[in-house]
């Protein structure tokens, strides 16, 4: 698992570095604009479009 390179303890002692540091988390931690790498499928919960797309529109209570 990749849970041991986030527990690792460091130690920066040039407070130039330190200072790149905090600033790289405050970016980090500001709300991201994500777009998603896939288009988004929206879901099918019409029981009449789940039966339609299943080929099913002409049976009843399958």
């Amino acid at each position: 698992m990749a849970t041991s390179s986030i527990l690792t303890n460091i130690k920066i002692t040039d407070p130039q570095k330190v200072e790149d540091f905090v600033e790289a988390l405050d970016i980090s931690a500001q709300e991201p604009e994500r777009r998603p790498s896939k288009p988004i499928i929206p879901l099918v919960t019409n029981i009449g479009e789940i039966r339609k797309f299943m080929g099913m529109e002409n049976r009843e209570n399958e």
